[in-house]
């Protein structure tokens, strides 16, 4: 067995993985299942916390308390060092981070029937685009975050690089492989050559070719989308009496995850009351004004990302926003998706291409492209991405799972 596990910390979910001999390196974590949803959950009616799925079940249930998802995103950003206020009390956002994470460990120590302190921590190639200060910044409360719950040892991999080792340990001979991680907050790539006869060293930098990245990913996709097709339900676009256009600000915040509870203050609930009678469109903002009484942002963004997903599959998806006064049906389509995530997908696109000339290497020297995490079903992302390396083989690895599986490989490596 290993000495330390990987730790997928992801900012739609999280998971973690251990080497053990003849047993399955994902540990469960809930129900059953290797991933845990990014998600906290404090219940005012009992003063309780829940985490992950059942924190989305008690939120959805209609309990009072404060939905809190997204959580990576606070990584590299000034509200790192803030606090929001839960159930009348200041919570601190790094307290945040610390409690989700000493549960991910707690949970995963209970399903290997072990104490585990060392861990190969997994990393986006760039918490935040174009600045180095404030990515080691993110990399450093990372580690005191984790240092704080109990690992006394840390190291840590590129989220693609570890899904790299993971396809290595799948293949029979050597190829030259781009790896594309399209996450819940970053999309990661990086250049490899991979081969079984390298996969037990520890020391792989003289194979990684490239490695590039951009602070996109699903929760991007899910914003765009809803302001795109389903915030202009709640008064986006409209004017005032006076002809001037309503705020946008408030339907930003509501379409960001890790943002949405900055509508539900008393000072955003009196702006809203005073816009709502100056409206020349009340009934839109009085869709507004009932949803943040009713704290139900995160319910929509729920329902905006179920839209995302069914639109991986399908040319069309229905919306049943029966939450909103009137309940609406909403039906979107994925051509309107893909217009509004273009701007999105092209600087996607063209950090692929900058890392493919960064390389020095021709699309046509690359034998795969390996796609992993759970944004990788975009089909515009997809499409542009292989459009890039035309002749390599589209591999697809475990959405959820390649991260993780690879950062328990290396943690084998590095601790033993």
């Amino acid at each position: 067995m290993a000495n330390a596990c990987g730790v997928d910390f992801g900012t739609s979910n999280s998971t973690v993985g251990w080497q053990r001999p003849g047993q399955s390196t994902m540990l469960t974590l809930e129900d059953g299942k290797f991933t845990l949803p990014s998600v906290v959950f404090f219940n005012a009616e009992d003063d309780a916390i829940s985490y992950g799925r059942a924190a989305l079940v008690s939120y959805l249930a209609g309990h009072e308390g404060r939905l809190m998802r997204s959580l990576k995103s606070l990584l590299g950003t000034s509200l790192i060092d803030g606090q929001t206020e839960v159930n009348g009390r200041a919570l601190p956002f790094r307290m945040l981070l610390t409690h989700f994470i000493g549960e991910l460990k707690r949970r995963a120590e209970q399903a290997a029937g072990r104490d585990v302190d060392c861990a190969v921590l997994g990393r986006p190639v760039f918490f935040v685009d174009a600045d180095a200060g404030a990515d080691r910044i993110a990399e450093d409360t990372l580690a005191e975050v984790a240092r704080a719950v109990g690992f006394k040892h840390i190291s840590f991999q590129y989220e693609p690089i570890a899904a790299a080792f993971d396809y290595e340990s799948q293949i029979e001979r050597e190829e030259l492989v781009l790896i594309a991680d399209i996450g819940g907050g970053t999309s990661d790539f990086s250049l490899v050559r991979l081969a079984p006869e390298r996969a037990g060293e520890v020391d792989r930098r003289h194979d990684i070719l490239a490695n590039g990245g951009v602070h996109i990913g699903g929760t991007d996709f899910d914003k765009y989308l809803s302001l795109a097709c389903v915030m202009p339900l709640l008064g986006l676009g409209s004017r005032l009496k006076n002809q001037t256009e309503v705020p946008s600000s408030y339907y930003f915040n509501l379409a960001t995850w890790h943002t949405i509870n900055l509508a539900y203050t008393q000072k955003v609930r009196a702006q809203l009351q005073d816009i709502h009678r100056e409206a020349a469109d009340r009934e839109k903002l009085g869709r507004l004004l009932d949803l943040v009484d009713r704290r139900a942002g995160h319910w929509l963004a729920l329902k905006v990302e179920e839209g995302k997903i069914a639109l991986s599959d399908l040319d069309r998806a229905e919306l049943q926003l029966d939450r909103l006064a009137s309940s609406p049906v909403l039906e979107i389509g994925r051509l309107q998706f893909e217009q509004a995530i273009a701007h999105l997908t092209d600087s996607v696109e063209s950090t692929v291409a900058d890392l493919l000339r960064d390389a020095g290497v021709s699309a046509a020297q690359i034998d795969t492209v390996f796609f992993t995490g759970g944004s990788s079903g975009v089909c515009l992302l997809r499409e542009k991405i292989a459009a890039l390396v035309p002749n390599a083989r589209r591999v697809e690895g475990d959405l959820f799972g390649s991260i993780g599986a690879g950062l328990a490989l290396d943690a084998l490596r590095k601790f033993g």
